[in-house]
């Protein structure tokens, strides 16, 4: 496969086509199911479904078949089968992974920006759902096309775009049985949802947290009462609720003390943050708007990316029973609840940690105070294979070809749902988890952004990882 030809599709493909389409998807306002629940009446998830679907019917994508599937009740998604080039029908079945649903806009946009405003400025392309993760199903076929362009070879591919990521993705267990028996035999995984730390290599993600969310309420009264009367002997729910939370978490040092949510730290993953914590010394801490004076959880780099990829972590993420302090009265409240987050290392079973939470937090209460456990939302994380021969060699030849410096491996400290689905059903396949995510991209906050031009790069990357995998 010529290099040159590649690049040339790749960049024709994505000034010509991709653009004017991606922009069009960014104004789809197709929140996450989790954060609509009117998902299915307004119609935001079909539509963005159907918009990418029309674009890919149109690309020159020989025998593809694109079908939206639907079940009862579920978000739906997209699925895209390529048949192998001439050469490659013997590699087996390649699946491209992306997602459609979006954050909601979560606060005030930069002046000329919004959530649903496709904006081109600078090399970079504004919206909400541009960088995370619109893009991927247009990469990914593009790559495809760009393959052929180029008279390379790609095996079966499957392209998989869901409109649950967001949400945890609940629905996906129920899809891979329904479409197990059109799979076929899974043997290479491209996962676009990534990203790192800089635009000038490509980033593989070799690790992923889990979670295990859940709302705790603690219920002391059965109605409020006056402070003035009641305190002193009424143990307040909040107070109550910070002796749980002890149980829970070390506070003076974030260390989570529950021994289920607690791994041992793999050396090669401890070898992969010495080598990202010595590519920019303090850069780990400079990506985020700390306020004046405020320091980070440690002075270590490499400490800092352990935290982020492989401890575990308590974030209080949302409450409730807690009055506006504009109007808060001299009142002793009758229950508290918060909603608990906790990002577990990638090798944490997510229903045992679930199991030792609820144990913890309902066991000797204080006060025999009610407490009740409740709306889980688990995810397991992830652990990337080993890369055969053949995809080592495939990442030499994209750092000669496509970009400037050494493809680096690195953990991240949120999850991919499907990521974990895929390696236990399909346990030889092999993982490449990239995409176009930068530290600076603003995902899931105001003023998200997709650098175009790493896109595109990343776009050229997989193209020649499709070709690779097809001649080994």
């Amino acid at each position: 496969m010529e290099h040159g030809r590649v690049r040339e599709a790749v960049r024709k493909g994505w000034n010509e086509d991709v653009l004017p389409s991606l922009s069009g998807l960014v104004e789809i306002p197709a929140v996450s199911a989790a954060y609509d629940a009117a998902w299915e009446r307004n119609g935001h998830l079909r539509a963005a479904v159907d918009h990418v679907r029309d674009w890919i019917t149109s690309r020159d994508l020989p025998g593809a078949r694109c079908e939206i599937v639907q079940l009862d009740g579920r978000a739906p998604l997209l699925l895209v089968d390529v048949p192998a080039t001439p050469g490659a029908a013997a590699s087996g079945t390649v699946l491209l992974y992306g997602h459609l649903d979006k954050q909601p806009p979560l606060g005030d946009w930069s002046e000329g920006l919004g959530p649903w405003q496709a904006v081109l400025r600078d090399g970079r392309l504004y919206g909400r759902g541009s960088v995370d993760d619109g893009y991927s199903g247009y990469a990914a076929a593009t790559a495809l096309t760009a393959v052929r362009a180029a008279g390379g070879e790609h095996a079966r591919a499957l392209l998989l775009l869901e409109t649950g990521e967001e949400s945890g993705s609940p629905d996906l267990p129920a899809y891979l049985e329904h479409l197990a028996g059109r799979l076929g035999e899974i043997t290479l995984v491209v996962c676009l949802d990534g990203g790192g730390g800089d635009y000038e290599r490509m980033w593989l993600t070799t690790s992923l947290r889990g979670a295990v969310q859940a709302t705790v309420t603690v219920r002391v009264l059965d109605t409020a009462a006056h402070s003035g009367i009641a305190s002193g002997i009424v143990p307040s729910s909040f107070r109550v609720m910070r002796l749980l939370l002890d149980r829970l978490e070390d506070s003076a040092t974030g260390e989570v003390t529950i021994p289920e949510m607690n791994v041992p730290i793999p050396e090669p993953r401890r070898a992969e943050a010495e080598a990202l914590a010595a590519l920019e010394p303090g850069a780990v801490a400079r990506r985020f708007p700390l306020v004046a004076g405020m320091r980070p959880s440690s002075d270590d780099d490499v400490d800092l990316i352990l935290n982020n990829t492989w401890r575990p972590t308590l974030s209080v993420i949302g409450a409730a029973g807690l009055p506006d302090p504009a109007v808060a009265g001299a009142v002793l409240r009758a229950s508290t609840s918060l909603r608990l987050s906790f990002r577990t290392p990638p090798t944490v079973d997510a229903e045992a940690a679930k199991a030792a939470l609820v144990k913890i937090l309902t066991t000797d209460v204080p006060y025999g105070a009610q407490v009740e456990v409740s709306d889980f939302m688990l995810l397991n994380g992830w652990q990337s294979p080993a890369p055969a021969p053949w995809l080592t060699t495939a990442l030499e030849q994209v750092d000669a070809q496509v970009f400037d410096k050494p493809t680096h491996g690195f953990g991240i400290g949120g999850g991919i749902p499907f990521m974990d689905m895929l390696t236990r059903r399909y346990p030889r396949a092999q993982f490449v988890v990239t995409g176009a995510l930068g530290s600076d991209s603003n995902m899931h906050v105001p003023d998200e952004w997709l650098n175009l031009s790493f896109a595109e790069q990343i776009t050229e990357a997989i193209a020649h990882i499709l070709d690779a995998h097809a001649r080994d």
